[in-house]
């Protein structure tokens, strides 16, 4: 698929996925953008990967890297030290016991979370597009090794809007993203509502089913028993919603977060516990939003900081309505769909030191974000389209990026002045 196609997904409101590489040659940096200070080089010798979505190292593993392919495998890096690393897969989600993964458009192995026990217990969890008697469903299911236990498989309505992130909590919680699924301007109702399904929100839940923890109430997404709820979970017990009465047996008690169209990445910062998401826009804006416990973040009668009048609420918000703000919005006329990333702790660029790392997948715009004065003030520091996923490099806290035009892992360079 050309970068032309690539970006007409994205144009759509999709987070920036395709079926391959682009064969064009990469746009041009914008002309409205000045020299910048930083580029991104290859990180791994010059290893390549079928679509790279995200890059995920297990706790405590300095020595490995592991790239999930939005193809549906999960490749094993080793020997970092050396000019040319080795890869060997790991894992295949392809073809599964009751269907196949889809990976068209948004859909694919999307997301990668090792336990925090993994060393001793070999566990890890994914997100992924599975397509069981021709209808798609997206899954998250853990793996012992390699038998699959799925947990969650929500049927889904499009092919976009999948979410697709998960990441361990400092708390020893999985969280994930899910999607308002898909469509234009939330056309199937999801985004608005806590006790419909797993849509438009950032989950919890407690794959160790510790003590205190509760069941989930009933759904036919649910594989029952194989994960509990947190009792601290915001919603849990909850019997109104945009005040409207609602059954507290219906309640998707899973949700932290709700209102959000379609985090396509988030991440922790260690050193502060606070959770970091990019919102993919639709029409006029993306966003990076803080995500607290029980936080609406407006979608569908806002976009952004901005009043959403095409979906099903007709921007008709409902009572004492007030949804956090985002931390930093940038209209689609300099971004078609963010990538959202993560806080910068390395050394190699102290004056980088603290800065927010997002960047826009279409326009190819690296972003930092720093904190100052009881705001954010943005800057772009490089350009490079394509960029699916920012993370952390386990050796030594610098950032890798994933390319899923090129294929490839990259890091920041410095440009020569």
């Amino acid at each position: 698929m050309k970068l032309a196609s690539l970006l007409a997904l994205v144009i759509s409101g999709s987070a920036a996925i395709a079926q391959t590489p682009p064969a064009r040659k990469q746009p041009a940096v914008p002309p409205s953008l000045p020299p910048l200070p930083y580029a991104l080089a290859d990180a791994l010798g010059g290893l390549t990967f079928s679509m790279p979505v995200a890059v995920v190292s297990p706790p405590g593993v300095t020595d490995r890297l592991f790239v999930v392919e939005k193809t549906g495998r999960i490749q094993e890096v080793t020997q970092l030290d050396q000019a040319m690393p080795k890869k060997r897969e790991f894992a295949s989600l392809i073809d599964r016991p009751d269907g196949t993964l889809d990976d068209k458009g948004e859909c694919g192995l999307l997301g990668l979370a090792f336990h925090p026990e993994f060393a001793r217990n070999g566990r890890y969890f994914v997100c992924y597009s599975l397509r069981i008697g021709g209808q798609l469903h997206q899954r998250v299911s853990r793996f012992d090794g390699q038998k699959e236990q799925p947990l969650i498989t929500q049927r889904d309505p499009a092919g976009n809007h999948n979410g697709g992130d998960l990441h361990f909590g400092p708390d020893g919680y999985l969280y994930i993203s899910v999607g308002d699924g898909g469509g234009a301007n939330d056309v199937f109702d999801n985004a608005r509502f806590i006790n419909k399904g797993f849509h438009a929100a950032i989950l919890r839940i407690d794959v160790d089913k510790k003590s205190g923890s509760l069941p989930p109430n009933p759904h036919p997404a649910v594989h029952a028993g194989t994960y509990t709820v947190p009792a601290d979970n915001p919603f849990a017990g909850a019997t109104t919603h945009h005040g409207e009465t609602i059954d507290p047996t219906t309640v998707r008690t899973e949700i932290w977060a709700t209102g959000l169209r379609n985090v396509w990445r988030f991440s922790f910062d260690p050193p502060t516990g606070r959770l970091f998401a990019g919102d993919v826009g639709q029409n006029l804006y993306e966003e990076v939003d803080l995500i607290i416990k029980g936080g609406d973040y407006g979608w569908s009668h806002r976009e952004g900081l901005h009043a959403f009048d095409l979906g099903p609420g007709k921007d008709m918000p409902p009572p004492n309505f007030k949804p956090i703000d985002p931390v930093f919005e940038y209209p689609r006329s300099t971004g078609l769909s963010i990538t959202g990333g993560c806080v910068y702790h390395g050394g190699r660029f102290p004056e980088l030191k603290g800065a927010y790392f997002c960047a826009d997948y279409a326009f190819g715009r690296v972003i930092v974000l720093r904190e100052a004065d009881g705001g954010w003030k943005d800057e772009i520091i490089a350009f490079e389209p394509a960029i699916t996923c920012i993370s952390r490099d386990p050796r030594d806290g610098e950032l890798l990026f994933c390319n899923m035009a090129k294929g490839s892992v990259m890091r920041l360079q410095r440009q020569p002045k």
